[in-house]
């Protein structure tokens, strides 16, 4: 049985055979080797193209999944990277590839107990900077070729100082705040940022955010998130994927976000795909998830696609970063004072979560979000 050969596929091949019969007229060698790559190349793409319909139609979405992975595994590190255009046709989304591992989420654990000891350091010394990097890791950046730049002073507030460095290679900069809240607890602050459907309410600058997969490995999840943008900027979206991890025993809680491309939520015309960020929160409590008191160690970097000079988007962000937290702080109190229901992230591991999505659809897990639906951080 044959597939339909789709109209833009069949067009595309019409042509190339057109340009070629030209070519083959002209008498050139070279134009016959340009008609025969187009033929085999056109061959491949659509059997291709019948491969994956006939997947689609044989195997559910989990099944394709399974055997995706598989696919992925096998073909991993070969040339071309078969695999990630197999995925691309298939329509699915490889978690073996994506997923936030446990090594990320240590990394920005560690970072936090540095800043810690070194802010302690300097606090005996009277000395009032960012400290710098160990001369170990120093070394090692050096020596991997990937030399940072140092750590600069943006703004230092009673309840929080701000930092910035620029990145390698780019016009961009990375940002750094560690702060202090005392008025609220671990616990409601680490919920406030998690739940989506409150922070639609708090936050007015969300158009859309939503969870789209969640992994049952590790309790990552991708999520999709349009904000906008300072007039007269163009919205932004981000399609994300984002882990957190509770360590009752060390007394710690870390949630870590960077970009991905997600086959459900492809670009739209209508907001500006932002492709590149990354961010690290971590929440040390003073006493426990359940006093008042804790430090909190953010650190972010993105691209947001503007035409702005270097020093005005570092403005925007210099000014914007600050401006979320304290709204952050307040839906915060707001929530504590008015006893609003949040949901809790702490009781609730990822993964146990992660299970439940896995029992629904994509379109149920959508409709059903307000009840357990994660949210990212990032300034908006």
């Amino acid at each position: 049985m044959f597939l339909r050969r789709p109209p833009a596929l069949a067009a595309w091949l019409a042509g190339a055979a057109a340009a070629g019969r030209a070519g083959a007229r002209g008498g050139g060698l070279l134009a016959l080797l340009a008609n025969q790559c187009r033929f085999v190349t056109g061959l491949r793409v659509r059997r291709a193209q019948q491969i994956a319909q006939l997947y689609g139609r044989l195997y559910s979405e989990s099944s394709r999944r399974v055997l995706l992975g598989c696919l992925w595994r096998r073909l991993r590190g070969r040339p071309g990277h078969a695999s990630a255009v197999m995925a691309a046709l298939a329509g699915v989304f490889v978690w073996d590839e994506e997923r936030i591992q446990e090594e990320e989420l240590q990394r920005s654990i560690d970072e936090m107990k540095r800043l810690e000891e070194m802010s302690h350091m300097f606090q005996r010394s009277g000395v009032e900077r960012h400290p710098p990097e160990p001369k170990s890791q120093r070394e090692g950046n050096e020596d991997s070729g990937g030399k940072e730049q140092p750590w600069e002073m943006v703004m230092d507030k009673k309840h929080f100082k701000l930092w910035r460095r620029p990145i390698t290679g780019t016009h961009l900069y990375q940002y750094r705040v560690f702060g202090t809240y005392t008025d609220v607890t671990p616990r409601q602050f680490f919920n406030v940022q998690l739940d989506t459907e409150y922070r639609k309410k708090w936050d007015a600058l969300v158009i859309k955010l939503e969870v789209i997969e969640r992994d049952v490995v590790s309790g990552s999840e991708v999520l999709h998130w349009v904000t906008h943008f300072p007039y007269p900027m163009y919205s932004r979206d981000y399609v994300y994927v984002r882990r957190y991890s509770v360590d009752q025993e060390n007394n710690v809680m870390v949630l870590v976000s960077r970009a991905v491309e997600h086959p459900s939520v492809p670009e739209s015309p209508e907001f500006v795909r932002v492709r590149s960020y990354e961010s690290q929160m971590v929440i040390r409590p003073h006493k426990s998830f359940d006093e008042n008191g804790f430090d909190y160690l953010l650190t972010y970097s993105d691209n947001p696609q503007t035409v702005f000079p270097r020093y005005c988007v570092s403005w925007m962000v210099s000014s914007g970063m600050p401006d979320f937290l304290e709204k952050l702080h307040m839906a915060t109190l707001k929530a504590k004072n008015m006893e609003i229901k949040v949901k809790d992230y702490i009781s609730s591991k990822p993964l146990e979560t992660s299970s439940e999505a896995k029992a629904t659809t994509p379109s149920s897990e959508r409709k059903n979000e307000g009840s357990c639906g994660p949210a990212r951080i990032e300034y908006a």
